[in-house]
């Protein structure tokens, strides 16, 4: 049976305190009183990642709209985020001085798959919500092991695992090369797609070629891609590589069926720099609406989005899929601290991250919704396949999911 829908129209008007708590008892844990709950997170404001600034900046844009109509519950939410240059090593000192010293309800929506492992341990050790990660990383949906950390984005094992069965089905005699980053966002990238392929990996993974995310250059990986033979490319790399990666292929003349994972398909920050011929007919998948995409022209929750973009994101654009990220990513943190009511206690919030069933989200494609469980903390498993036409992500396919628990 279809789980209950709860939609962006039923929770909105709870946000601002209008529905009342939930709870008539009040429990606090660090960082709240009655007119304030207090959030932190590591941000990519410079460095290697800095492309990625986007997304934090969305978060605090929309926790100000919420703000602005009164906050959650009637507190509002100041959200410290702070810049850790995507450094493993800065990402502990900034999370512990947001533990320790600011005091923080939760750490929510940190970025990146090295800077989150480097604080995992750390959270939850002390029992610090570690909510929402920004990486697709296998390791953030591990109840039993680290129960206070929690996913947001789809694991690139899954990913990969999609689109190693649309290759089966397409493209059955392909000859498959990877470039992938070396750590664990590759890793896991190259381990759903041999899933995926399963006695055949063998014999269609022709190369793989990893890079450090301090290379200046990816020009010889790509080189040496080419000359294995490869004739279908998946592109496990984030933004700054991917784009280099589109031009070089470009570059050499060389026209392999070009999978690009969603770590890095944002339009603006990937293949508008690569250049639009040579990203013309590269495939992806995808679990959020494209806003440059006709189709959702008269979508409420579009035009919804592009309204808050225009007020509160002045300079920024609003076809950047980071952004669409961060703000989606920042209603389902909303979502989880309005159920809290008075009960903000850390463990309370905990309790609501990992209890969430059938939630829609106004830019999430229709028919993705998030599902949690204390025994599964994955929020979100389904994507669809999109073609980049030279102008936005065509969306082709019906919804496909290749998460074990949740196919």
């Amino acid at each position: 049976m279809r789980k209950p829908i709860v939609t962006l129209a039923v929770w909105a008007f709870a946000l601002t305190g209008a529905l009342g708590t939930a709870n008539a008892q009040k429990a606090y844990g660090p960082g709240v009183s009655d007119s304030e709950i207090l959030l932190g997170a590591n941000a990519p404001y410079s460095g290697p990642a800095s492309i990625y600034a986007s997304f934090p900046k969305t978060m605090l844009a929309y926790f100000t709209m919420l703000n602005e109509k009164g906050g959650i519950n009637g507190r509002h939410i100041n959200f410290l985020t702070r810049d850790d240059a995507y450094s493993p090593p800065k990402t502990v000192e900034v999370t512990r001085a947001l533990v320790e010293n600011n005091k923080v309800l939760a750490i929510m929506a940190p970025f990146g798959t090295p800077t989150n492992a480097a604080i995992q341990k750390y959270l939850n050790s002390n029992g610090v919500p570690h909510l929402l990660v920004q990486s697709g990383g296998t390791r953030w949906n591990d109840p039993n092991q680290f129960p206070w950390t929690t996913p947001y984005s789809p694991t690139y094992v899954n990913e990969s695992r999609i689109i190693a069965r649309y290759v089966l089905r397409e493209k059955p005699d392909a000859r498959i090369g990877v470039l992938l980053q070396a750590d664990d966002i590759g890793k896991d990238f190259v381990l759903g797609l041999k899933e995926g392929l399963g006695a055949k990996a063998d014999t269609m993974i022709v190369k793989e070629a990893m890079y450090q995310s301090t290379e200046p250059t990816i020009d010889s990986q790509i080189v040496n891609l080419k000359a294995s033979g490869a004739d279908t490319i998946l592109i496990a790399a984030q933004n700054k590589f991917a784009s280099m990666a589109i031009r070089k292929i470009h570059e050499l003349g060389w026209k392999p069926l070009i999978f690009l994972g969603s770590t890095a398909n944002s339009i603006a920050g990937v293949l508008v720099p690569a250049g639009i011929e040579a990203s013309t007919g590269i495939l992806t998948t995808t679990s959020y609406k494209t806003p440059n995409d006709p189709a959702w022209a008269n979508d409420k929750g579009m035009t919804d989005y592009l309204a808050f973009a225009a007020k509160y994101m002045p300079g920024m654009d609003p076809n950047d899929v980071i952004a669409v990220t961060g703000y989606t990513t920042a209603q389902l943190g909303a979502i989880i601290l309005q159920r809290c009511g008075d009960n903000l206690t850390r463990e309370n919030v905990l309790k609501q991250a990992t209890n969430l069933s059938g939630i829609e989200l106004p830019m999430l494609l229709p028919g993705i919704t998030i599902q949690t469980a204390p025994q599964d903390y994955a929020a979100i498993t389904e994507r669809r396949f999109a073609r980049f036409d030279g102008k936005t992500w065509v969306l082709f396919g019906d919804i496909v999911g290749a998460g074990p628990a949740k196919d």
